[in-house]
């Protein structure tokens, strides 16, 4: 039997954290003095210390550790849990990335000198379009592929003709920004007349005025650009009046690389 300080040496765990262990159920002594109180290990008990040690280090916390020994004899019990932690840290894996790119973009900004980002602002009428609609709930904005992807899959055999301009585009109907189930309809000029589909809708879309800036890069830009916009809006006299909307001139359907997208933002306004 092994005191505590020295299955401690051993092991590579503080005492401290050999403390909470126990607390935690994880890893009991193999027996404890009833009269001194001091807490004895077997060296048996030395691999399970180390694998305690290697599911932390892989970011699993105390209570799926717990779940995770009492299987670890398990080979296909075992390779679930690592596969999905697996799956877990790719996704913050992802997600740090985005952060990182965030911030060395605001940094190369602050190196420009270029905080404050002019975009040019303008007022326009886009006119009256026949397009092809799809508009549905989805779970979230970063979801509006899908609805590319339907589009694309009921019309494929339809050999619909482009408009002239050919306008791709991506109405928020919401009259907020939500987290969930958003109303996006998505919307693609045409020229001719076309058959309803069970998802894809022909219609005359109207004309309307709107306040837009272009911007190239990634869809990361369009808060800035809408700051831009709203400025622009409260500056100069107008005020916001109808759906928002984006049209892709340059889109990831054109370019993989995010630096080569050209992407408006459109907010239909009036005087006021």
């Amino acid at each position: 039997m092994l005191k505590i300080g020295e299955f401690s040496k051993l092991s590579r765990v503080s005492i401290r954290l050999l403390r909470h262990y126990d607390e935690a159920g994880l890893l009991a002594p193999a027996s404890t003095d009833p009269f001194t109180g001091y807490r004895y290990y077997s060296e048996a008990q030395l691999p399970i210390a180390n694998r305690i040690t290697s599911l932390k280090e892989m970011g699993f916390t105390h209570a799926v550790i717990s779940e995770i020994l009492r299987c670890y004899d398990d080979p296909a019990a075992l390779e679930r849990w690592l596969l999905l932690r697996r799956t877990e840290a790719e996704a913050a894996a992802e997600e740090a990335a985005r952060r990182l790119r965030l911030l060395d973009t605001a940094i190369e900004r602050l190196r420009k000198d270029e905080v404050n980002m002019k975009y040019d602002v303008t007022v326009k009428t886009i006119p009256a379009r026949h397009v092809a609609s799809v508009r549905q709930i989805i779970p979230s904005y970063d979801h509006e592929g899908y609805l590319w992807g339907i589009f694309c899959e009921e019309t494929a055999r339809m050999n619909i003709q482009d408009g002239d301009p050919v306008l791709c585009m991506a109405l928020f109907h919401d009259g907020e920004y939500k987290e969930a189930g958003v109303d996006v309809e998505i919307q693609k000029t045409v020229l001719g007349t076309y058959p309803d589909t069970e998802h894809v809708k022909f219609k005359t879309a109207p004309a309307v005025q709107v306040a837009s800036a272009t911007f190239q890069g990634s869809y990361d830009k369009i808060s800035e650009a809408n700051e831009a916009v709203a400025a622009w809006v409260e500056d100069n006299g107008w005020t916001f009046d109808g759906t928002a909307f984006l049209i892709y001139h340059v889109s990831p359907h054109e370019t993989k690389n995010s630096d080569e997208f050209v992407t408006e933002v459109c907010y239909p306004v009036k005087r006021k």
